[in-house]
């Protein structure tokens, strides 16, 4: 199973504009993403709401984890989102 983890680089944590950012990218992933933080289940990366139930905050580390024949790909991809969402 492909998975990476990554910090979150927006000083504002996954709120707001940051993960909505996120969501978009994970929207548009050939394949389903799941995010997680210590202690809490995944939720899918899709869904605004799940993302901002984590409380996910500055310098937080979080696992991707895709699922399917391209989950390298969209690792690479989601793991360097433009505005330092998430830093690999």
């Amino acid at each position: 199973m492909a998975q990476r983890v990554v910090s979150v680089g927006s000083g504002s944590g996954l709120y707001a504009r940051p993960a909505a950012t996120l969501v978009q990218a994970a929207v548009q992933a050939p394949v389903p993403v799941t995010i997680a933080v210590d202690g809490k289940a995944p939720v899918p990366a899709g869904h605004l709401l799940g993302l901002m139930a984590l409380g996910v905050g500055y310098g937080d580390q979080v696992t991707l984890t895709p699922e399917g024949d391209r989950a390298e790909d969209v690792l690479d991809e989601r793991a360097t989102l433009p505005g330092k969402e998430l830093d690999s």
